[in-house]
Protein backbone atom coordinates (compact mmCIF):
# COMPACT_ATOMS: atom_id res chain seq x y z
CA UNK A 1 0.00 0.00 0.00
CA UNK A 2 3.05 2.31 0.82
CA UNK A 3 4.54 1.62 -2.39
CA UNK A 4 1.29 2.39 -4.25
CA UNK A 5 0.98 5.53 -2.41
CA UNK A 6 4.83 6.51 -2.95
CA UNK A 7 4.00 6.15 -7.01
CA UNK A 8 0.77 7.34 -7.30
CA UNK A 9 1.90 10.84 -5.36
CA UNK A 10 4.26 11.91 -8.79
CA UNK A 11 1.53 11.05 -10.88
CA UNK A 12 -1.30 12.97 -9.76
CA UNK A 13 1.03 15.69 -9.64
CA UNK A 14 1.19 15.79 -13.11
CA UNK A 15 -1.73 14.75 -14.01
CA UNK A 16 -3.37 18.06 -12.30
CA UNK A 17 -1.21 20.07 -14.25
CA UNK A 18 -2.30 18.81 -17.65
CA UNK A 19 -3.99 21.57 -18.57
CA UNK A 20 -0.41 23.65 -18.53
CA UNK A 21 2.02 24.11 -20.64
CA UNK A 22 5.62 25.19 -20.30
CA UNK A 23 6.77 28.46 -22.85
CA UNK A 24 5.36 30.95 -24.48
CA UNK A 25 1.47 30.08 -26.14
CA UNK A 26 2.17 32.21 -29.65
CA UNK A 27 -0.98 33.41 -31.39
CA UNK A 28 -2.20 30.27 -34.03
CA UNK A 29 -1.17 32.64 -36.95
CA UNK A 30 2.87 32.75 -35.77
CA UNK A 31 3.44 29.27 -34.66
CA UNK A 32 5.94 28.65 -37.36
CA UNK A 33 7.94 32.14 -36.75
CA UNK A 34 10.80 31.67 -34.67
CA UNK A 35 12.81 34.94 -36.17
CA UNK A 36 11.91 38.55 -36.40
CA UNK A 37 13.86 41.18 -38.16
CA UNK A 38 13.49 44.83 -36.68
CA UNK A 39 14.84 47.83 -39.25
CA UNK A 40 14.58 51.30 -38.23
CA UNK A 41 11.03 52.44 -37.42
CA UNK A 42 9.31 55.50 -39.20
CA UNK A 43 8.91 58.78 -37.74
CA UNK A 44 5.71 60.66 -38.19
CA UNK A 45 6.36 62.86 -35.37
CA UNK A 46 8.26 66.16 -35.27
CA UNK A 47 10.37 65.04 -32.24
CA UNK A 48 13.84 64.03 -33.65
CA UNK A 49 15.61 60.50 -33.20
CA UNK A 50 12.65 59.17 -32.17
CA UNK A 51 12.51 56.32 -34.34
CA UNK A 52 16.10 55.70 -33.49
CA UNK A 53 14.51 55.35 -29.68
CA UNK A 54 11.41 53.12 -30.91
CA UNK A 55 13.76 50.78 -32.57
CA UNK A 56 15.81 50.06 -29.93
CA UNK A 57 13.02 49.57 -26.98
CA UNK A 58 11.35 47.05 -29.53
CA UNK A 59 14.71 44.97 -30.06
CA UNK A 60 15.55 45.37 -26.25
CA UNK A 61 11.81 44.00 -25.64
CA UNK A 62 12.14 40.53 -27.69
CA UNK A 63 15.47 40.07 -26.35
CA UNK A 64 13.80 40.28 -23.03
CA UNK A 65 10.49 38.33 -24.02
CA UNK A 66 12.85 35.44 -25.42
CA UNK A 67 9.97 34.58 -27.41
CA UNK A 68 11.07 35.14 -30.87
CA UNK A 69 14.84 35.25 -31.89
CA UNK A 70 16.35 38.72 -33.56
CA UNK A 71 17.69 38.79 -36.81
CA UNK A 72 18.53 40.82 -40.32
CA UNK A 73 15.90 41.16 -43.05
CA UNK A 74 16.84 38.32 -45.25
CA UNK A 75 17.66 35.72 -42.94
CA UNK A 76 14.20 35.86 -40.54
CA UNK A 77 10.57 34.03 -41.13
CA UNK A 78 8.91 37.44 -40.46
CA UNK A 79 10.01 41.28 -40.67
CA UNK A 80 8.43 43.97 -38.01
CA UNK A 81 7.93 47.23 -40.06
CA UNK A 82 6.65 50.04 -37.57
CA UNK A 83 6.42 54.07 -37.61
CA UNK A 84 6.02 56.22 -34.49
CA UNK A 85 2.36 57.78 -35.36
CA UNK A 86 2.10 60.16 -32.05
CA UNK A 87 3.74 61.99 -29.17
CA UNK A 88 1.26 63.58 -27.26
CA UNK A 89 1.40 65.50 -23.58
CA UNK A 90 -1.65 66.54 -21.02
CA UNK A 91 -1.38 68.40 -17.90
CA UNK A 92 -1.14 66.00 -15.24
CA UNK A 93 -0.86 69.37 -12.43
CA UNK A 94 -0.94 72.42 -12.73
CA UNK A 95 0.41 75.20 -10.73
CA UNK A 96 -1.69 76.69 -7.76
CA UNK A 97 -1.21 79.97 -8.75
CA UNK A 98 -1.13 79.96 -12.51
CA UNK A 99 -3.45 77.52 -14.12
CA UNK A 100 -1.94 77.37 -17.29
CA UNK A 101 1.75 76.67 -15.98
CA UNK A 102 1.52 72.61 -16.09
CA UNK A 103 4.01 71.23 -13.16
CA UNK A 104 3.69 67.67 -14.06
CA UNK A 105 3.04 66.07 -18.02
CA UNK A 106 2.18 62.97 -19.10
CA UNK A 107 3.35 61.73 -22.67
CA UNK A 108 1.47 59.01 -24.50
CA UNK A 109 3.38 57.65 -27.57
CA UNK A 110 1.56 55.06 -29.96
CA UNK A 111 3.23 53.39 -32.69
CA UNK A 112 1.83 51.68 -35.51
CA UNK A 113 2.97 48.16 -36.66
CA UNK A 114 2.96 45.47 -39.21
CA UNK A 115 4.43 42.27 -39.21
CA UNK A 116 5.36 40.58 -43.01
CA UNK A 117 6.40 37.31 -43.66
CA UNK A 118 10.19 36.91 -44.20
CA UNK A 119 10.11 34.98 -47.63
CA UNK A 120 6.69 36.96 -49.01
CA UNK A 121 6.60 40.52 -47.94
CA UNK A 122 2.89 41.14 -49.34
CA UNK A 123 1.53 38.63 -46.35
CA UNK A 124 1.01 40.75 -43.25
CA UNK A 125 0.96 38.08 -40.40
CA UNK A 126 -0.46 40.88 -37.39
CA UNK A 127 -0.76 44.56 -37.36
CA UNK A 128 -1.96 47.05 -34.90
CA UNK A 129 -0.88 49.82 -32.79
CA UNK A 130 0.23 49.77 -29.21
CA UNK A 131 0.99 52.26 -26.87
CA UNK A 132 2.89 53.60 -23.77
CA UNK A 133 3.00 56.64 -21.58
CA UNK A 134 5.11 57.71 -19.04
CA UNK A 135 5.45 61.09 -16.92
CA UNK A 136 7.40 63.91 -16.12
CA UNK A 137 7.93 67.32 -13.97
CA UNK A 138 7.82 70.27 -16.00
CA UNK A 139 11.52 71.97 -15.16
CA UNK A 140 13.24 74.96 -16.37
CA UNK A 141 14.33 73.10 -19.79
CA UNK A 142 11.25 71.27 -20.61
CA UNK A 143 12.35 69.87 -23.87
CA UNK A 144 15.29 67.84 -22.17
CA UNK A 145 12.01 66.67 -19.62
CA UNK A 146 10.17 65.40 -22.93
CA UNK A 147 13.63 64.24 -24.18
CA UNK A 148 14.05 62.26 -21.16
CA UNK A 149 10.81 60.83 -20.44
CA UNK A 150 10.62 59.54 -24.28
CA UNK A 151 12.49 56.65 -23.45
CA UNK A 152 10.37 55.33 -20.89
CA UNK A 153 6.93 55.53 -22.82
CA UNK A 154 8.79 53.76 -25.70
CA UNK A 155 9.91 51.29 -23.54
CA UNK A 156 6.23 50.24 -22.46
CA UNK A 157 4.84 50.55 -25.96
CA UNK A 158 7.45 48.28 -27.13
CA UNK A 159 6.66 45.98 -24.49
CA UNK A 160 3.01 45.87 -25.21
CA UNK A 161 3.76 45.02 -28.92
CA UNK A 162 6.10 42.12 -28.31
CA UNK A 163 3.18 40.91 -25.42
CA UNK A 164 0.87 41.45 -28.50
CA UNK A 165 3.09 39.09 -31.15
CA UNK A 166 4.10 37.01 -28.29
CA UNK A 167 1.26 36.00 -26.65
CA UNK A 168 -1.46 37.45 -28.56
CA UNK A 169 -2.96 39.86 -26.19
Amino acid sequence: MRLFACLAAPLFALVSCAGYQLGGVKPAALERIETVAVPMFGNETLHPRAEALATSAVANAFVRDGTYQIKRVGEADAVLEGKVDSISYSTIRGSRYDTLLPEELSNVVVLRWTLRDGKDPTKILASGQSSGSSQLFVSSNLQSARNNALPEALGRAAVALVSRLSNGY
